[in-house]
């Protein structure tokens, strides 16, 4: 008697467990708690092949952050379901993707400004970036390892449309390219520092004056740094007067 009671206490204890094991189908939890951030300050951080969903309103700006290594090509698959009634028009809808150091990245594939008529629920909208470089010149723009931000926003639209509810799904995936191309390694990723320090207040040493400096500066002071543009003013001067004094002997009366 007693091992058939512990035999059911067993199985109750294990019985809230078994949804879990028999629902094999169940997708893995939404990235950053289905929420997004509103500014680069503050956006929310996803991960790839973790699916994101959020509920926002039409003229909001939604910002998501995520990390890419040296021979990804991060891609961005974003789809947006609009609401059946109260739409007046049409509205244009863009991602853009931006680096650690606020540069705009290009997309060189998907739809990334596309325009949603008022017939249509649903609009996507995609942004494949460049290969992520190990390292490039300082002038050039290539992508680089770091923090990569994502802004989604409704760029054009009526006034009557703002605020109407929308649902936004977005999907990030990253495969892996052709890692050996470039032959060189980033000293740093390109992460912005959010949070920045405080202030020094040590003060900055200067070279101690010289004697006599201080009234060589009181009497030189009042002399104005030459350079080229006083020579053209000067020698503009000149001929300004000498043409008016030839053109006032043309013009004038003889006695």
């Amino acid at each position: 008697m007693r091992i058939l009671l512990a035999g059911a206490a067993l199985g109750l204890t294990l019985l809230p467990a078994v949804p879990a094991w028999a629902d094999p189908s169940a997708g893995p939890e939404p990235a950053g708690g289905g929420s997004a951030g509103t500014s680069f300050l503050n956006a929310v951080t996803i991960a790839p092949e973790q699916p994101v969903k959020v509920g926002a309103a039409i003229g909001d700006y939604l910002y998501w952050q995520f990390p890419a290594t040296a021979g990804q090509r991060p891609e961005l698959a974003i789809d947006v379901a609009l609401p059946d009634e109260g739409r007046t028009g049409d509205q244009s809808w863009t991602v853009e993707v931006f680096d650690g150091l606020r540069r705009r990245q290009a997309c060189v594939g998907g739809e990334q400004s596309p325009v949603a008529s008022t017939t249509v629920s649903e609009v996507r909208i995609g942004c494949r970036l460049r290969q992520v470089r190990s390292w490039a010149e300082p002038w050039d723009g290539d992508p680089l390892p770091g923090t990569y931000y994502v802004r989604l926003s409704s760029t054009r639209l009526p006034e009557k449309d703002l605020g109407l509810p929308v649902e936004v799904s977005l999907a990030l995936t990253a495969p892996t390219g052709d890692t050996g191309a470039d032959q060189g390694e980033l000293a740093a990723p390109l992460v912005p520092v959010n949070q920045p320090g405080k202030v020094l207040t040590t003060p900055v040493p200067t070279a101690p004056a010289a004697p006599g400096d201080g009234e060589d500066m009181v009497a030189t002071a009042w002399l104005p740094d030459f350079s080229s543009r006083w020579i053209w003013t000067a020698g503009g001067g000149v001929l300004a007067a000498v043409a008016g004094l030839i053109g006032f002997s043309w013009t004038r009366r003889r006695a």
